[in-house]
């Protein structure tokens, strides 16, 4: 029984995981943000945008030290903006 969970723990580990591409794009929005940057302008930026899909950016505006930074209404906002762009 063992054998087959590390199987698929291991077959499905990506699941939970984050890139440390989304950690770094998460620290940049947090640091632009705190400079005074409109949480727009920062996912507009090329370092952005060269980085993370829109799915990813979806993931780094939902994590907790990204909420706390920016507030929950501003990334509801950015996220909704995603959508339809």
């Amino acid at each position: 029984m063992g054998a087959i969970s590390r199987f698929f723990r291991s077959v499905f580990s990506f699941l939970g995981t984050r890139s440390s591409q989304e950690d770094r794009v998460a620290v940049y929005v947090v640091r632009e943000h705190d400079r005074g940057r409109s949480l727009t302008d920062i996912l507009d930026d090329p370092y952005v945008r060269n980085r993370c899909s829109q799915a990813e950016v979806a993931r780094v505006l939902d994590r907790p030290d990204v909420l706390k930074a920016i507030g929950d209404d501003l990334a509801k906002s950015a996220k909704a903006g995603l959508a339809s762009g």
